[in-house]
């Protein structure tokens, strides 16, 4: 188990940015970042120290080019030394997909719509 905590805080410009902070505070040592993509390290992860914040430092790893395809692609985010997973994040590109849990809300939304549209008028009717 880590003593890093990393909190995704945006994906802007192809950089996805996170906030990682160590339980032994000002005291802690930089720590080693990996970013891997099908088991692939991705190059150019930074550690960037926050001046006024001891402990805490900001986590940019670029998304290359080269993962965005068709499908969900999976990026994770980890300590190499404990092997600990610290984040991860989720790219979907492509053609809507039929098992994607984000259309299957979508259908779910548009049909309890439909039903409570069909309940007021019935309710209307049998008034």
């Amino acid at each position: 188990m880590t003593d890093l905590t990393l909190t995704k805080t945006r994906l802007y410009s192809g950089i996805w940015e996170g906030h990682l902070a160590h339980a032994a505070g000002a005291d802690a040592a930089p720590p080693t970042i990996a970013a891997y993509h099908l088991e692939a390290e991705l190059p150019d992860v930074a550690v960037e120290p926050i001046s006024d914040a001891p402990g805490h430092w900001i986590v940019k790893v670029p998304v290359p080019a080269s993962i965005l395809s068709d499908g969900v692609q999976t990026v994770t985010i980890t300590e190499p030394s404990s092997g600990d997973t610290l984040a991860s994040f989720s790219l979907v590109a492509g053609d809507p997909l039929d098992e994607d849990l984000r259309a299957e809300i979508s259908l779910l939304r548009a049909e309890l719509d439909m039903l409570k549209r069909a309940f007021r008028r019935h309710c209307l009717e049998t008034a």
